[in-house]
C-alpha cells in the first residue's frame, strides 16, 4: 500500500460521512416540514374555496335589480352620516337609484353615496305592506337600534318606486333597495362586487328577501336562499338540494339557454307561492361554473298591464262611441287609433287607416279627397302642422281652429300631446250647431229690434235679481241712463225709479215675482199704478220657462184721458138719447090724440054725417083725410125707430108667405097707383117656400118702399114688387122707372131723416134699413139717374131673435110651401 491510499481511503471516508449526514439532514428535514407543507396547502384550498364561492356569489349579488347597503357593525341610530355605511351593487343600479333619488353626481366615497342615496329617499313617501304611510328614517333607526326588520315601498317624485328590506345579517345590518324598473331590464351587465367579507356576503344572500339559487353546468341546484325554501314550502336548504325542487318546472331550461347563449334572460312564469298563483320575473344569469338566479315577485306589475289593456280596450270602445271624430298618432307620427266616426266624417278607406299611415301621408289623402280647408301654401301649411310633434310636453296647448271645409262644413280641430306620446287630434263638426248660432244671433238682433220698436217698457230680470234684457222704451219711461243699466241689480233700478213712483210696497211684490221661486209667486199679475208726474202706467209680470221674469209698463195717461173724455161724452149722448126719446114719445102722444079727432072727424064729415059735401067741399076733405093719414104714418115711423134705438121693439116671428105679403102691401097703395096712373107688378112665386120673419114688420117694409117709388115715379110709370126664396137667402126687392137717385145721395139714402126730392121727413127708407138688419138681413140700392131705382132686401129664410128665444127651438125652422 503506498503512502498516498490512506489519504485517499480517509478522503473518501470523510466523503461517504458527509453524503450520509446530508441524506440523512434531508430526510429529518423534510420530515419536520411536512406538516407546515400540509398546512399550507389546507389553506391554499380553503382560500381557493373561498374565493370561488365568493366570486360566485358576487356574480348572482351583481345580477340583483339593486344595491345593498351594509353595516359592518351595528351602527348608532343617532349618528351623523348614517354611521358610513358600505355600499354594493351592480354600476347599473346604482346609476338607476341616483336617478331615482335625483343626484346628479356618483362620485366620491363609498359611503358619502350612500349617505347621499339614504339622505335623499329618507323624504320620500314610504308605505308598509298593509298599505299604511311610513316613515323610513325611523323604520332605519329602529333597525340599527334593535334589528326590527322592514318591508317598505318608497314612491319618489316622478311616481316611480324602489323596495326597501331592512334585515339583520349576523353582525351585521343590511338594507337592500330594489329598483322594480330593472327587474325586467334584458341583457343588463353587472360588474363584481368587492367586499372582503365573504362569511358575511354569503350571509346576506341567505337573508335576501327574493328567491335566489345556483346551477351547476349540469342543471343542479347546489345552492338556494332561505327565500326559496319557503317559497317551495321546503323544510330546508338540504331538502331543497337532495330532492332537486325547482321554483318553476321550466327553470332548468330557461338555466341550459343561459349556459349557450352566455347572456342573460328574464322570462315571466306562473309559480304556485303559499297556495296562491303568482306571476314572477324569473332572471338567470351566467357565472362562472354554472347559473345563478332569481325570481321577483311580477304579480302586480302583471295585473297593472292587464288593468291597463283593459283600460285601453274601455277607452278605445269609448271613443268609439264618441260623435266626434278622433285620431291618435305616435312619437313616429303614425296613426295608431282611429274612431267610427272619423272614418265616417272624412270618408276614408278603413283598410288604408289600419295600415298605419304617417300624420303626412294621410294629410294628402285628405286633401286628395277634399277633406281638408284649401290652402294658399299647402307644403307650408303641412309642415307647421307636423312640427306640433316637436313642441315641449309642458307647452301650453294650443288653441282651436275652425277648418272650412270645401263641402261647406266647418269643423272644429282640437290638439293636445298625447301622455303616451305622440299627438291626439279631435274634430268636431260644427256646422248645425254654427248655423244655429247664427240663426239665433238673428233672432236675437230680431228680437231686440222688435222690442226696441214697441211703445211698452219691457225688461226681463233673471232669477238673481239682474237685468238681463231691456228695450229702449224702458228707459225712457223711467228715465234711466242706458250706461248704468247693464246687469243692474233690481233694488239699484228701483232707487233710481223711487223719484216717479215711491211706493215700496209695489216694488217689494214686483221684486217676489222675480226672486222668490214658489209657484204662488211665479204666477202673471197686472196692475196699474200713478206716478208722481200724473202720468198713469198699466204692469204686468209674466213668468219665463228659463226662470227669468218679464215686467212690462204701458203709459195710459192719454188713453185715460180719452176714455175720460168719451165716458163724459157717452154720459151726455145717453142723456140725451133718454131726453129725445121721452121727447118723441110725449111729443107723439100729444099729437096722436088731436090727430086721431081730426082723421075721425074728417071721415065722418067726408062720410055725409053732417049733410052732403059739394065737390069742392069733398076735395078739400080728402087733402084733410090724406094729409092727417101721411102725419099718422109718420108718427108710427118716429115710434118704431125710438123703439129700435132703446132695443125695445120686439119682433113677432111666424110663417110668412112673401106672395101673400107682397100682394097685400100693393093693396094699400093700389088706389094711389091707379090715381097717379102708376102699373104695379108683382114677380113672385105665388106656391113659394115660406119663412120664418115677422109679417108685419115685412109688410112696412115693402109699403115703405113702394110710398118712396110711388113718389119718384111720373104718372105712366111702372113699379115691380118681387121675392125670391134660394136656398137659405131671401130676396125681396120694389124697383120703379122713375127718376133715380144721384150717386152723390146714395150713400147716405138710408140715413134718418135725408129727404129726396120728393118731400117728406125721411124716415122711411131709414126704418126699412133698421127693420132689415133685425132681421140679420141687409139693403142693397141699385140706381141710375133717369133710369128708375131698385131696392132690395136680403134676408135670412130663418130670422133669430133674441127677444124671443122659444122661437128658436129645434125643428122651428123646417118651413116649406106645402
Amino acid at each position: 500500500m503506498t503512502a498516498a491510499e490512506p489519504v485517499q481511503l480517509a478522503t473518501l471516508i470523510v466523503t461517504g460521512g458527509s453524503v450520509a449526514f446530508a441524506l440523512a439532514s434531508s430526510v429529518w428535514a423534510y420530515r419536520l416540514t411536512a406538516g407546515a407543507r400540509k398546512a399550507r396547502k389546507l389553506w391554499r384550498d380553503r382560500l381557493l374555496a373561498a374565493e370561488d364561492r365568493a366570486e360566485r356569489h358576487t356574480s348572482l349579488f351583481a345580477a340583483h335589480p339593486g344595491v345593498v347597503v351594509v353595516w359592518d357593525m351595528p351602527p348608532q341610530a343617532e349618528a351623523e352620516h348614517w354611521s358610513a355605511p358600505k355600499l354594493y351593487g351592480s354600476p347599473a343600479a346604482l346609476a338607476s337609484l341616483l336617478q331615482f333619488a335625483e343626484l346628479s353626481q356618483s362620485g366620491g366615497a363609498n359611503g358619502q353615496i350612500a349617505t347621499d342615496i339614504l339622505d335623499s329617499i329618507s323624504g320620500f313617501s314610504a308605505r308598509n305592506a298593509g298599505g299604511e304611510t311610513v316613515n323610513f328614517r325611523d323604520r332605519a333607526r329602529a333597525l340599527m337600534a334593535e334589528g326590527q326588520p322592514f318591508s317598505l315601498t318608497l314612491t319618489g317624485p316622478s311616481g316611480r318606486q324602489i323596495q326597501a328590506d331592512g334585515r339583520p345579517a349576523g353582525r351585521q345590518l343590511v338594507i337592500w333597495l330594489t329598483d322594480t324598473a330593472l327587474r325586467h331590464s334584458d341583457g343588463a351587465s353587472a360588474d363584481e362586487i368587492s367586499h372582503d367579507d365573504p362569511i358575511g356576503f354569503m350571509d346576506m344572500m341567505g337573508r335576501n328577501p327574493v328567491p335566489a339559487w345556483r346551477m351547476d353546468q349540469n342543471g343542479r341546484l347546489n345552492w338556494v336562499n332561505a327565500a326559496y325554501v319557503k317559497a317551495v314550502e321546503a323544510s330546508d336548504v338540504a331538502d331543497v338540494l337532495d330532492r332537486q325542487i325547482l321554483l318553476e318546472p321550466t327553470l332548468n331550461e330557461q338555466a341550459r339557454d343561459v349556459l349557450n347563449s352566455g347572456d342573460p334572460r328574464t322570462t315571466a312564469r306562473g309559480v304556485v307561492l303559499a297556495g296562491q298563483r303568482r306571476v314572477m320575473s324569473v332572471t338567470s344569469y351566467p357565472v362562472q361554473g354554472g347559473v345563478t338566479g332569481f325570481a321577483v315577485d311580477a304579480t302586480d306589475g302583471e295585473e297593472a298591464k292587464a288593468a291597463l289593456n283593459r283600460f285601453r280596450e274601455a277607452h278605445d270602445l269609448t271613443l268609439n262611441h264618441m260623435t266626434e271624430a278622433v285620431a291618435i298618432f305616435d312619437r313616429a307620427k303614425k296613426l295608431v287609433f282611429y274612431n267610427q266616426a272619423f272614418s265616417q266624417m272624412f270618408n276614408v278607406e278603413e283598410a288604408f287607416l289600419n295600415d298605419r299611415p304617417a300624420h303626412g301621408v294621410l294629410l294628402d289623402r285628405l286633401r286628395e279627397k277634399r277633406r281638408l280647408p284649401e290652402q294658399a301654401d299647402y307644403s307650408a301649411w303641412r309642415q307647421a302642422e307636423l312640427s306640433r310633434y316637436e313642441a315641449a310636453p309642458n307647452q301650453d296647448a294650443e288653441p282651436d281652429e275652425l277648418w272650412a271645409l270645401p263641402d261647406g262644413r266647418t269643423l272644429r280641430v282640437a290638439r293636445q300631446r298625447h301622455p303616451m306620446g305622440g299627438l291626439l287630434v279631435i274634430f268636431e263638426d260644427m256646422t248645425d250647431q254654427l248655423s244655429l248660432q247664427a240663426r239665433y244671433n238673428t233672432q236675437l238682433k230680431v228680437q231686440r229690434a222688435t222690442l226696441d220698436k214697441l211703445h211698452e217698457a219691457v225688461a226681463v230680470f233673471g232669477s238673481d235679481g239682474r237685468l238681463k234684457l231691456r228695450n229702449a222704451a224702458f228707459e225712457t219711461l223711467w228715465k234711466l241712463d242706458p250706461e248704468r243699466l247693464d246687469g243692474v241689480h233690481f233694488d239699484d233700478m228701483v232707487a233710481s225709479c223711487t223719484p216717479l213712483y215711491d211706493h215700496e210696497e209695489a216694488w217689494g211684490q214686483l221684486k217676489a215675482r222675480i226672486t222668490d221661486p214658489s209657484p204662488e209667486s211665479r204666477k202673471a199679475m197686472t196692475g196699474e199704478i200713478r206716478r208722481s208726474d200724473n202720468s198713469v202706467l198699466t204692469w204686468l209680470t209674466r213668468p219665463l220657462p228659463d226662470g227669468a221674469t218679464l215686467i212690462a209698463w204701458d203709459d195710459i195717461t192719454d188713453s185715460r184721458r180719452i176714455e175720460s173724455a168719451l165716458r163724459d161724452r157717452a154720459e151726455a149722448l145717453e142723456a140725451s138719447e133718454r131726453i129725445k126719446t121721452e121727447f118723441v114719445e110725449h111729443v107723439s102722444y100729444q099729437l096722436r090724440t088731436p090727430l086721431t079727432t081730426i082723421h075721425g072727424y074728417a071721415d065722418l064729415l067726408a062720410g055725409g054725417f053732417a049733410g052732403d059735401l059739394s065737390d069742392r067741399q069733398k076735395e078739400h076733405m080728402g087733402a084733410i083725410q090724406t094729409a092727417s093719414a101721411q102725419l099718422g104714418k109718420l108718427i108710427d115711423d118716429i115710434l118704431d125707430i125710438a123703439a129700435i134705438d132703446a132695443g125695445q121693439l120686439e119682433m113677432e116671428l111666424g110663417d110668412v108667405n112673401l106672395h101673400a105679403l107682397a100682394e097685400e102691401s100693393m093693396e094699400l097703395i093700389a088706389s094711389r097707383a091707379e090715381h097717379s096712373g102708376i102699373k104695379l107688378t108683382l114677380n113672385a112665386d105665388e106656391d113659394g117656400p115660406l119663412i120664418r120673419a115677422d109679417g108685419k114688420r115685412l109688410k112696412q117694409v115693402v109699403y115703405n118702399l113702394l110710398t118712396n117709388a110711388m113718389d119718384h115715379v111720373n104718372p105712366g110709370g111702372a113699379v115691380e114688387v118681387g121675392a125670391e126664396v134660394a136656398g137659405d137667402d131671401v130676396s125681396l126687392w120694389v124697383a120703379d122707372d122713375g127718376v133715380g137717385i144721384a150717386p152723390d145721395r146714395q150713400a147716405t139714402i138710408f140715413e134718418r131723416f135725408e129727404r129726396g126730392d120728393g118731400g117728406g121727413a125721411g124716415l122711411g127708407l131709414a126704418l126699412v134699413n133698421d127693420i132689415v138688419r133685425l132681421h140679420g138681413g141687409w139693403v142693397e140700392l141699385e140706381s141710375e139717374p133717369g133710369e128708375g131705382t131698385r131696392v132690395t132686401c136680403h134676408l135670412p129664410r130663418m130670422t133669430r131673435s133674441e127677444a124671443a128665444p122659444e122661437l128658436n127651438l129645434p125643428g122651428s125652422h123646417s118651413l116649406s110651401a106645402e
